[in-house]
């Protein structure tokens, strides 16, 4: 199914129950924000906001549950997606003997080249109905959102960001933010590692303006398309054409050379010129849950904004997980598993991409164990595949283990895992937007083989661990030590996964590996495998917040350590508290928590009828308070601000 832009897609959405109209006006100012994390987070339908203060209408929330994703790339499940890139790939790939079995291919080779991108052959594209030009060209005709308090400024949050290489003309269609710094003029978050960043630095060489378009909208495909993790040098339309059957039609803008999508629903012409000084970009509250904090990035200066008649100005919202990105995410775990076993990792059965690690921070696989060390090599696979190379932990077991469910994946972690031999520490390439590595993009990383050992790979005798008696692990019983814990979690103790969770007062230097050495050689926790400590005032018993803030908090080699006992046990130690320059030595700035305000707070719990959502939802704001330390984007500055 293809659908003729968003407005195509509002009728499906609706059609399917999927949608409600917020007919009252409401502010693209913080105000759609936190109406729609309230429902996001309760699974509620996607919105359109009629009255935005602009010409257009906002949509935002149309990928936010997996039937939604599914409407959105044409199929009633996204596992849909994977068999027919299946069946292609066995189709293209398995031998043929004879003529008419080489024959056979030939209508899914017509298939797969009716899929490439082609030129638009009517007269006037939807696309280009209304055009904007020179000062008529303002981006204040759009209702772009202002999503969190500290952010630097209004955020296209969908843009399909076009550009293509100077010499090899290949093109790339890429989802980077980009922030209205006036109504001409934008900033293009162009982060290390992507590939319109290699674009920028070959137009540079060049000396020469290197032309962009920021497609918003049109087949919700599109937009897909421009998150999924493909190879460099591999048209982003291409998929788009498979996933919606037909090929994507491409129009040559109006003032810049490149094409763009004849259905889009906008399209916001310009350039970047190489040679100006970048511009301060952020900060920017974004989808680890955290600000990513300003840094100097690309200006993009509009020449034209063209639209449909009936345009429809896409729009997400990002924080704190999970928000529409995760089914996006999930989306991109389930399509591109056949690609990873057919290129990188044939045994692979399963993936999982937990919400909590926010895609690139935690990977759970499932494989097919024939030989020793295939637990190990499949990790190191996963630090070499594309964009899995930003996973911090890598956690492998045998298929078989539901990766969905996370009690089963513990448990056989806890039963499995020797800490002398199944752990490996490593460093490699971290996400940029990860705050708490030393060094910007670069950290610590840790894989743990929890698959069962063939023959062979035991080459020691096996620790003898005594039962956990969790009476001696509670607060009461534990503070009278350790003054300086204010919380316990026994719910993993209790279902018999020997880690032990808890929250402390940090106020010695490196306290979490310190005070983390003390519990493991304590003999209460002579049972126990693993503790993980964390600091800040917010209770630690959901443990999908404890993972949340572990995995965005630690540098897997500086924040972990392994701890004998004096019976030679080994207690593996993680320190995910917040990290400074005074306690930690930490020389780069801390971000805060992303929350809203609470006068936008009470602004929407006043409105909240108004709106005609359904019954009320509280704000998720006001859980997450006890994280934030001071105002504005940084909780913990390097150095001292004058």
């Amino acid at each position: 199914m293809t659908y003729q832009g968003m407005r195509d897609f509002v009728r499906a959405l609706e059609a399917a129950g999927e949608l409600r109209r917020v007919r009252v006006p409401v502010s693209p100012r913080l105000e759609i924000t936190e109406i729609v994390d309230r429902v996001v987070k309760a699974g509620g339908p996607a919105l359109l906001f009629e009255q935005t203060g602009t010409a257009f209408p906002v949509l935002i929330g149309a990928y936010a549950t997996e039937r939604r994703m599914a409407l959105a790339l044409g199929v009633h499940h996204i596992e849909e997606v994977a068999d027919r890139i299946q069946r292609l790939f066995q189709a293209l790939t398995t031998p043929k003997d004879s003529l008419w079995e080489k024959l056979s291919l030939l209508p899914k080779l017509a298939e797969v080249g009716s899929y490439l991108p082609r030129r638009y052959r009517g007269r006037r594209p939807p696309c280009q109905q209304v055009v904007w030009t020179g000062a008529e060209a303002r981006l204040s005709r759009l209702p772009v959102l202002t999503c969190w308090p500290a952010d630097g400024g209004p955020f296209i949050t969908l843009p399909i960001v076009h550009t293509y290489h100077p010499e090899t003309r290949a093109r790339n269609v890429g989802m980077y933010r980009i922030q209205v710094l006036d109504d001409y003029t934008t900033a293009v978050h162009w982060q290390l590692h992507k590939v319109s960043r290699r674009h920028y630095e070959a137009w540079k060489a060049r000396g020469e303006k290197m032309p962009v378009a920021i497609v918003l909208g049109g087949d919700p495909v599109y937009t897909y398309a421009a998150t999924a993790p493909l190879p460099e040098n591999v048209d982003e339309y291409i998929l788009a054409g498979f996933l919606r059957r037909k090929a994507v039609e491409l129009v040559p803008a109006l003032t810049q050379p490149i094409e763009v999508p004849a259905d889009a629903d906008f399209v916001i012409e310009g350039y970047v010129d190489p040679n100006e000084p970048l511009v301060l970009e952020g900060p920017f509250g974004d989808h680890t849950g955290y600000y990513s904090l300003p840094d100097y990035y690309p200006a993009f200066h509009v020449t034209a904004i063209t639209c449909r008649k009936d345009a429809v100005y896409p729009a997400t919202v990002v924080g704190i997980p999970p928000q529409e990105d995760a089914w996006i995410g999930k989306a991109t775990e389930r399509i591109f598993l056949v690609p990873l076993r057919l290129t990188f990792l044939p045994e692979i059965h399963d993936m999982e991409l937990p919400v909590e690690g926010v895609f690139h921070n935690l990977a759970i696989l499932s494989i097919r164990k024939e030989y020793p060390g295939q637990g190990m090599k499949a990790i190191h696979t996963v630090w070499g595949a594309g964009q899995l190379m930003f996973t911090k932990i890598a956690l492998v077991v045998d298929a078989g283990v539901n990766l969905r469910d996370y009690w089963a994946v513990a448990r056989v972690l806890a039963e499995e895992v020797d800490l002398r031999t199944d752990l490996v520490w490593s460093q490699g390439p971290i996400d940029v937007l990860d705050h708490a590595c030393s060094q910007m993009g670069f950290g610590g990383k840790l894989g743990i083989d929890g698959t069962r050992k063939l023959p062979g790979e035991r080459l020691l005798p096996p620790l003898a661990y005594p039962p956990v008696d969790r009476t001696q692990l509670t607060l009461e019983a534990l503070q009278a030590d350790f003054p300086e814990l204010v919380e316990v979690n026994l719910r993993l103790i209790e279902a018999g996964i020997p880690v032990w969770i808890g929250c402390f007062c940090k106020t010695l230097p490196r306290h979490g590996i310190e005070l983390g050495s003390r519990l493991a050689r304590h003999p209460a926790f002579a049972g126990v495998k693993g503790i993980l400590l964390l600091d800040g005032e917010m209770p630690i018993q959901d443990l999908g917040d404890v993972f949340w803030r572990f995995a965005n908090n630690t540098d897997m080699r500086r924040d972990s350590r392994l701890v004998e006992d004096e019976a030679g046990r080994l207690h593996l130690v993680l320190d995910a508290s917040t990290k400074t320059q005074e306690l930690d030595g930490f020389a780069r700035d801390w971000p805060n928590v992303i929350v809203m305000s609470e006068e936008m707070i009470e602004r929407v719990d006043r409105r909240w009828a108004e709106y005609e959502i359904g019954p009320f939802l509280p704000s998720p704001s006001r859980k997450y308070w006890p994280l934030v330390r001071g105002e504005g984007a940084v909780a913990f500055y390097a150095q001292p601000r004058t």
